[in-house]
């Protein structure tokens, strides 16, 4: 059904107060060379850990500066100090540990470093580190908003491997994980966030055949797992305090510029449009691996907002903005143009090795998104 035939019968739409903005971003940012030089000299006894950190914390800061400027309303610490999106996180979860695996993770022509984790006790949140990093970050956010990322519990099923003996059954598993998300959020709204973020590649495994495979050596069913991973996530989000925002960036992977999934959203759509009890859903449309729109019909919420990822981060060119705003155009036919926001369709750099992009491109494409918005929503 068609609900606006072009953008300006809607301008009258203001930005919004409330993240997600009409102009966002997902969170992960280019590593400035100060922190990999750093980051190198700590693993050789160089500096200290607290000489590491208080760089991070400069350039962190400097980012954050930088995020004000080009006009985002939602600032990150652009995981600088994260090696991995996910693994960071995960592995500092009670009962989970990360190891060196035999081989990375295969993108489209290149693999990363090697990297796994695995669950070794019952999973808890307890002292997690990355409580005092979104600290630091919302102490330098000022009157913008501090937006948190983390991985969502899906990627914990998904990438670890849980050692014999430690659970009995895999409802067991399912509700310590969620138990363990629901102290995490709790726990970062304490903190002061009121903007979170659950990034999750999962999801792409029902995009494509390649997937499908993954299903299979899962020894479930597409509808099987496709339940487990909306069930896993709003188990764990139900309790969440109402003033805080919780929105799922859904991801085809994203490593040096390149990619490990393709396909539209179809043979998933309705589970995650109509069955994540999320604020917000980041999605990738940034190229013909991501589909059309037509997925979007299943959006039923007038309340979901929709993070339409058309500008990407994989490259420094810069999108013509009438191209971006006439797909706008083509979403809006679908999801009404007040549940529409745009963003890059991934961070630069899910891992420190970054994007094949400059700094001053990656700005330049954070700045071209706030002026396209703020054209379309004026």
């Amino acid at each position: 059904m068609v609900q606006h035939s072009n953008l300006e019968e809607t301008s009258s739409q203001l930005q919004r107060k409330n993240p997600p903005f009409r102009a966002d971003q997902v969170g992960s940012l280019l590593r400035p060379e100060r922190i990999k030089k750093a980051r190198i000299d700590k693993a050789a006894g160089i500096i200290t850990t607290e000489q590491l950190r208080q760089i991070e914390n400069e350039e962190i800061t400097r980012s954050v500066e930088k995020q004000k400027e080009v006009g985002l309303e939602a600032v990150t610490d652009g995981e600088f100090r994260r090696a991995w999106w996910h693994f960071d996180f995960l592995e500092n979860l009670d009962g989970v540990e990360g190891y060196q695996a035999e081989s990375g993770i295969q993108f489209h022509n290149v693999t990363t470093k090697p990297r796994g984790i695995k669950v070794t006790g019952k999973i808890d949140f307890t002292n997690h580190p990355m409580l005092e990093d979104y600290r630091f970050l919302h102490g330098i956010a000022g009157v913008h908003t501090a937006k948190m990322t983390i991985p969502s519990p899906n990627m914990l099923f998904f990438r670890g491997k849980v050692e014999d003996g430690v659970y009995s059954s895999e409802e067991e598993y399912q509700h310590d994980l969620a138990q363990a998300y629901k102290k995490a959020i709790q726990a970062f709204y304490d903190a002061g966030c009121r903007y979170l973020q659950l990034d999750d590649t999962s999801w792409a495994a029902f995009f494509s055949e390649k997937g499908h495979e993954q299903i299979q050596a899962f020894g479930k069913t597409p509808d099987e797992l496709r339940k487990l991973f909306a069930d896993t996530v709003n188990e764990s989000i139900a309790d969440r305090p109402e003033d805080l925002t919780v929105t799922m960036h859904i991801c085809r992977g994203n490593f040096q510029s390149t990619w490990t999934a393709e396909g539209g959203y179809d043979a998933a759509a309705e589970t995650i449009f109509d069955g994540l009890n999320v604020d917000g859903l980041f999605l990738e449309f940034d190229d013909e691996r991501s589909g059309g729109f037509e997925p979007l019909r299943y959006v039923k919420r007038p309340d979901l907002q929709i993070v339409l990822g058309l500008v990407t981060s994989k490259f420094g060119e810069l999108e013509n903005p009438d191209d971006i705003k006439r797909r706008i155009e083509k979403a809006a036919k679908y999801v009404d143009l007040s549940q529409l926001s745009l963003s890059p369709q991934c961070g630069f750099a899910s891992t420190e090795e970054g994007n094949l992009l400059t700094e001053e491109q990656q700005w330049e494409k954070l700045k071209h998104v706030v002026h396209i918005a703020n054209d379309v929503w004026k």
